[in-house]
């Protein structure tokens, strides 16, 4: 391990020596670190560049992911997160490409960080992960984020839209079919289990799978076993299954709509990603990138937003979430010239929207849910004596629920460091 001071003493060290791993700091004493980037990628094109970064400098995070950089930290982050990012940089013996990057989450709140920690620990494993979120708040990259941190990165990641697909064909897609099975199988086909053999089976909108092929679906995932259409052979597959829904897949349980055996076969690893009203620091941060990558694709030479627009992006309820904005910034970009982006340049959707408040319907039912926390949970309102370990498991497990998932709420709620629910999740992962 070698320590530089300063940029002109890092230039010399890297000259002398093949690091694999590099800590990196945006702001040195005699220039900026993001200037280095390209000289030690140069000469080592394998070599982890971990940037760290203030908050107040989030922008140049983003741009030495996009420089190639493995991963960038903003401060302030725990020793436990800068260790996990350590650890898998050492276990990958790629070069990260830059569409690679490009799949990665882009977003320093609380919130994100939880979800960063999920997704870090989820790829440790192969067990089943079900994703939930609204629609637009990126479930698709948090799989295909998984499976490239996982051992099977190296392997096929095949997404399947459940929603897209007529459910009479929904069998056949996922398993395969022979030739004459039905009207219109002119040939033998591989279905999505056959594709993802040895790598992940991503299954966007699981709640829109009917009935007859979650049964199917859940033989396979107990046995790996599955049956092509029309043919009486048995295949086997070794596809790690991730899952995602808009819906709260409970209800749908309920409502008879989704298998219970089912649910709880894809729900091992749960992860909630957060709306963006929610993560509100990140609205900027994402708007920034996007007006990077806009005005590159389209020969533009917008560099940044007046204050006036950050203000009116920052105030927006942004219903579709990041895919919404994302097409707020390329509208923009398509639409108006300049260097900097002004009001009348935005949409009058988002001028005029400002930020919804949230209904009283909806802070009516957080209330409740609040209350059959505080009643659920208590292990002295249970008829019986339960040890101490399994009540606190349970009252851990609940407050995850009642906080969809965001580790830092629950964390908050419970007076406990989010390290001890993470802790407790990765234990639990690898019983």
């Amino acid at each position: 391990m070698e320590l530089a001071h300063s940029y002109a003493e890092a230039t010399l060290k890297h000259q002398s020596q093949n690091f694999e791993i590099v800590l990196l700091d945006i702001q040195l004493p005699d220039g900026s670190g993001l200037a280095l980037i390209d000289k030690l990628l140069e000469c080592c094109p394998n070599r982890k560049i971990i940037i760290v970064t203030a908050l107040d400098s989030a922008s140049n995070g983003i741009e030495a992911m996009r420089l190639g950089v493995f991963e960038f930290l903003v401060k302030p982050f725990d020793a436990a997160r800068l260790y996990t990012v350590i650890e898998k940089a050492l276990k990958t013996s790629f070069p990260i490409s830059s569409d690679r990057r490009r799949s990665k989450f882009i977003g320093s709140s609380n919130t994100m960080q939880a979800v960063y920690q999920m997704i870090d620990s989820a790829a440790e494993s192969d067990v089943s992960v079900f994703i939930t979120g609204e629609s637009g708040t990126g479930k698709e990259i948090a799989a295909l984020s998984i499976h490239e941190q996982s051992k099977r990165a190296k392997e096929e990641f095949h997404a399947i839209n459940c929603a897209a697909i007529p459910s009479e064909l929904m069998e056949s897609e996922i398993f395969g079919h022979r030739k004459g099975a039905f009207s219109g199988a002119l040939e033998n086909r591989e279905g999505a289990a056959e594709v993802a053999n040895n790598g992940t089976l991503f299954l966007d909108e699981i709640c829109e799978m009917s009935l007859e092929v979650q049964k199917k679906m859940l033989r396979f995932i107990q046995t790996g076993q599955y049956q092509k259409v029309g043919s009486d052979k048995i295949n086997k597959s070794n596809a790690r299954i991730i899952c995602a829904t808009n819906r709260d897949p409970l209800k749908e349980v309920q409502s008879g709509r989704f298998r219970l055996d089912l649910y709880y076969r894809l729900h091992v690893i749960p992860i909630h990603l957060p709306p963006l009203r929610d993560r509100s620091h990140d609205i900027l941060l994402l708007a920034d990138y996007f007006l990077f990558k806009f005005s590159k694709l389209e020969g533009q030479d917008f560099k940044s937003f007046s204050d006036e627009t950050m203000q009116i992006l920052s105030a927006y309820y942004w219903p579709g979430n990041v895919r919404e904005l994302q097409n707020v910034i390329q509208n923009v970009v398509v639409l108006n010239k300049g260097l900097r982006v002004e009001k009348h340049m935005l949409p009058n959707s988002v001028t005029d929207g400002g930020r919804n408040k949230i209904s009283a319907q909806s802070q009516e039912k957080k209330k409740s849910q609040l209350i059959e926390f505080e009643s659920n949970s208590n292990p002295l309102l249970f008829n019986r004596v339960i040890p101490l370990k399994e009540s606190a498991d349970l009252i851990i497990k609940r407050a995850i629920e009642i906080c969809d998932g965001n580790i830092q709420l629950a964390a908050a709620k419970l007076e406990i460091a989010p390290s001890t629910i993470y802790r407790k999740l990765k234990s639990d992962y690898k019983k």
